[in-house]
């Protein structure tokens, strides 16, 4: 039941998506689309005050004051998405976002992000997502794994018009897949090791100072990632979230919403760490990797990010630590001037 649900949303923000992407320069088509996605909001803030309310009744369940909490998250986050969908209140946030107040496919992508780290927030400040997963959570096998990011990667062609408002070379050019330079690929192995020391780093802070979230989080992740623990498993997880979220959130997302917010939506998208250094640590990667598609393109954040959650699922031995920054250390050195020459010519327009 709750697969068939999941892929009626999929295909309703899918449908949603498309119906934006068709109304641009199409007034009646626009304002139907902005219509749909005010039901989305509608329904949100419907669900979270039903459930608030059922937290009062006895029918209610047991974890009533996490019940309440989840409702008003949600209630006000469909509240707080419905507000971005007033042209005026678009026409101000253009003035931080690089975004067109006018487009409906702007105000779309807005909304969807605002009731994905709305919700996702929500459930997590309950205190009730991090622990279902540590402890009743299903394991994810490679199959499972690629149909959860799937849609990341669907969503991202669509939402830049692919078929419609733009053909597959123009939809590739605008999300920044591109061939990389021989440099962009030793940028981004050389930047994915200094990620991996980095969150190693934030896998210290948590363990030090907050030693029972940390070991909830590390039960949920061992529940929902423990039978990837194989080549094949690995390779999945690389390949699957390496490609899949770089194209939708750095090559989708960045170019219009910005660095700041896409990597807030990012970073709660990782529900597996909670409220935690890890997820503190996942939103500054985030941040590093939109600068990284600012300055070179999303072929290269994606070679990054399959290449940190590769060393990740591998897991290096902290003896290897030391030498592989020092490796990680002498390519920064030595592509320095290379970037001095390059990066400023290598900004993309998108």
């Amino acid at each position: 039941m709750a697969i068939l649900s999941g892929l009626i949303l999929a295909l309703a923000i899918l449908g949603l998506i498309i119906l934006a992407n068709y109304g641009v320069g199409r007034p009646r088509v626009a304002a139907l689309a902005l219509a749909v996605a005010a039901i989305f909001c509608a329904l949100v803030t419907l669900d979270g005050l039903l459930d608030a309310f059922v937290a009062t009744t006895p029918f209610g369940r047991s974890d009533r004051s996490g019940l309440v909490k989840v409702g008003a998250g949600f209630a006000i986050t469909g509240f707080a998405a419905a507000l971005a969908l007033v042209p005026g209140i678009r026409a101000r946030l253009a003035r931080a976002l690089p975004i067109d107040p006018d487009s409906p496919v702007h105000a779309v992508a807005l909304v969807l992000t605002l009731l994905l780290f709305g919700t996702q927030l929500s459930a997590q400040l309950a205190g009730d997502l991090l622990a279902q997963q540590a402890t009743s959570g299903s394991p994810l096998g490679p199959l499972d794994l690629i149909a959860q990011e799937l849609p990341f990667l669907v969503g991202a062609f669509f939402g830049v018009g692919l078929f419609i408002r733009r053909p597959l070379v123009g939809s590739l050019s605008r999300l920044g897949l591109v061939r990389p330079a021989w440099w962009h690929i030793v940028l981004a192995l050389a930047v994915a090791g200094v990620f991996y020391a980095f969150s190693s780093g934030a896998d210290l802070l948590g363990q030090r100072f907050t030693p029972d979230l940390a070991h909830q989080v590390n039960a949920a992740n061992q529940r929902l990632f423990g039978q990837l623990a194989n080549p094949v498993g690995i390779a999945t997880i690389a390949l699957a979230a390496g490609i899949c979220e770089e194209v939708l959130f750095r090559g989708a997302l960045v170019p219009r919403l910005g660095i700041l917010w896409t990597s807030l939506v990012f970073a709660a998208v990782h529900t597996q760490y909670g409220l935690s250094f890890d997820t503190a640590a996942v939103f500054v990667l985030a941040i590093a990797l939109g600068f990284l598609r600012r300055y070179t393109n999303t072929t290269t954040t994606i070679l990054c990010h399959v290449a940190y959650n590769a060393l990740v699922g591998i897991g290096i031995a902290v003896a290897w630590l030391g030498p592989a920054l020092g490796l990680e250390a002498a390519l920064i050195v030595v592509l320095v001037p290379v970037l001095t020459k390059h990066v400023g010519t290598s900004r993309e327009t998108v």
